[in-house]
């Protein structure tokens, strides 16, 4: 048996997220010695694993749990298994169009600032509400 510390790092899970993770009914309560501390297993590491893993490949928390319920479940249809999965590469390519769109807005933001000692600055004009308008940057002969 392992304490909290050490099931951390077999299974890649920070102690605080394993205590997040039991206080959410993720994962279920970990053992307890005598005097109440919390005691692992290669089942439990196992567990944390696999969560650690779900969650690397950017799957909500609610779907962790589905996806653990499955992996339990020994009777489950792949099929279950999958559309999940496929629903979770839609949400991804999704979350890199966004991130995509968030990128070229920022790229115009920095490309229309001049980016000199002057206290105008498209950026932060944006930021605040206000449209962003392009500063002309200043030439070499300015």
């Amino acid at each position: 048996m392992m304490n909290i510390g050490e099931a951390a790092a077999a299974s890649g899970v920070s102690a605080k997220m394993i205590r997040y993770y039991e206080e959410t009914g993720l994962i279920p309560p970990a053992g307890r010695t005598a005097s109440g501390y919390r005691t692992y297993g290669p089942k439990e590491v196992q567990i944390l694993r696999f969560v650690r893993r779900a969650r690397d490949l950017g799957f909500p928390m609610e779907k962790v749990a589905d996806l653990l319920a499955l992996w339990r479940d020994r009777s489950r249809a792949s099929a279950d298994v999958k559309e999940l999965a496929e629903a979770q590469v839609a949400a991804l390519e999704l979350r890199i169009l966004e991130m995509q769109a968030m990128k070229a807005s920022l790229e115009h933001l920095v490309h229309s600032c001049a980016g000199d000692a002057r206290p105008d600055c498209p950026i932060l004009d944006d930021l605040g509400g206000r449209p962003a308008r392009a500063v002309p940057a200043r030439s070499r002969y300015s």
